[in-house]
């Protein structure tokens, strides 16, 4: 427990950072604070106020008010206790760069003291927040990696901590305290992008501001290309896949491709006349290491609805006797997708591979249903198992995005249980904002 404020300063630039520079402070009061904090990666970070300074750790998915969720916690750098006042943007290119929100504060008392048990493993604590309550645990598993657990006593609060997510501060959530740092100026507003349904430039870019704190972790930091559409969607279109001078977007080093890090990113590629985002299976982290792998189930001209929903469901059967979760989304065209988050590190060839012995294993079960030639002569009355989307500088529809066709559908993340109620194409802009109001039905994707 090195009661020092020197590593962070060290990684902050505070001619750029707005974050307060670190000193030690006294308070009468042993604090507390709980920052959403939406940086490469989205967190939360955990704070306990000791001897003048903030204890912290870095909490990927959040705590939990349920006593059998053990949660990763890993312990970061001290900061100073003004930081526990702190919301806002850390700009592009700083460390954490991203937005902060102060997801809840209060005080604490120790329930052992923390000079005994810290080196023991372990601190024990009572939170009196404005969201968290009760007897709380954190447990050192090895070197920075902690458990953060909720004790069991009487307080019971089950909320999902999604549904609380405004900030204590200010009531404004993560999209409203991003606001004037990430408006993006938009030239030709009323342009008509979507003929039929009358959608302008304008009402694409509020679509894409609304709906990108749910987009952003499947498309930040990947490979990225898009579909654009200077002068609508019945007009001429043309795929974009490499870099051009942007400082809202990011160059993958040594190599022609792109990717975004924020909603400015986005919305600027907007702004540019994009109106679908196609992403790669690895992030740029980590580009050996693909963690995304997509099957598209295309359909010939003329197949039913129902034999294209029979064919998700006789490949998820597979992927489950394989233990593979996996997700659904549709494509907002003809068929769906089922995406697989993949945590073992596995090389692409390894991966690519995976993915065709699955299709093929499909394949062979029903030969007279399911194909994987790419030939369309050899496609009819059979379901074509897209699975080439899973090669190194392949992309796919990424979720959320709208597709360039008439009717501006989406290929948008459904629960399985609505397979068979939501057509492929049925979700428009309208409907998936009415959606977000939902539970996640992807929830836990990249963590489960």
């Amino acid at each position: 427990m090195k009661e020092n404020l020197k590593k962070y300063n060290e990684k902050r630039n505070f001619k750029k950072t707005k974050e307060p520079i670190g000193k030690k402070e006294r308070s009468k009061k042993l604090r507390f604070v709980v920052q959403h904090h939406m940086a490469k990666k989205d967190h939360y970070d955990f704070r306990l106020e000791y001897s003048g300074l903030l204890l912290s750790w870095a909490v990927p998915k959040g705590p939990s008010y349920n006593p059998s969720d053990k949660r990763l916690a890993v312990h970061v750098e001290n900061h100073p206790l003004s930081y526990g006042n702190f919301e806002g943007i850390i700009p592009k290119g700083e460390y954490g760069g991203g937005v902060v929100m102060l997801w809840d504060r209060g005080t604490y008392k120790e329930i052992e003291k923390f000079k005994d048990t810290y080196k023991k493993g372990y601190l024990k604590f009572t939170l009196q927040g404005t969201k968290l309550k009760g007897d709380w645990t954190l447990v050192n598993m090895k070197d920075d990696n902690w458990l953060l657990i909720k004790e069991r006593d009487n307080v019971r609060v089950y909320e999902d901590i999604n549904d609380v997510n405004i900030s204590v501060k200010t009531n404004k959530t993560m999209e409203e305290i991003e606001g004037k740092d990430e408006k993006v100026k938009i030239t030709h507003p009323d342009k008509i992008l979507y003929k039929v349904k009358k959608i302008t430039k304008k009402d694409v870019i509020n679509y894409y501001e609304k709906v990108s704190q749910k987009m952003l972790p499947y498309i930040r930091n990947r490979i990225l290309s898009t579909v654009r559409s200077p002068e609508g969607v019945d007009k001429e279109t043309f795929f974009k896949k490499h870099f051009q001078d942007n400082s809202n977007l990011s160059k993958i080093k040594n190599e022609d491709y792109y990717y975004i890090e924020d909603k400015k990113g986005l919305l600027s590629e907007v702004q540019m006349n994009s109106i679908e985002f196609h992403v790669g299976g690895a992030t740029i982290n980590d580009k050996l290491h693909p963690n995304v792998m997509v099957f598209d189930l295309d359909p010939h001209e003329g197949l039913s609805l129902d034999r294209v929903r029979q064919g998700v469901k006789d490949l998820k059967k597979i992927l489950d006797k394989l233990e593979l979760k996996s997700y659904l989304k549709t494509s907002g065209g003809k068929g769906y997708h089922i995406v697989v988050p993949m945590k073992e590190k596995l090389t692409w060839k390894k991966f690519g591979s995976i993915a065709e012995d699955i299709s093929k294993l499909l394949e062979e079960i029903y030969p007279e249903k399911y194909t994987t030639n790419m030939r369309l002569e050899n496609r009819k009355e059979k379901i074509f198992i897209d699975y080439f989307r899973n090669k190194k500088t392949a992309t796919s529809i990424a979720p959320y995005s709208l597709r360039a066709r008439e009717n501006a559908s989406i290929s948008m993340p459904i629960k399985w249980s609505e397979l068979d109620k939501i057509k492929p194409d049925e979700i428009t802009i309208e409907i998936a904002l009415k959606r977000l109001k939902r539970k996640d039905p992807w929830e836990g994707f990249f963590s489960n």
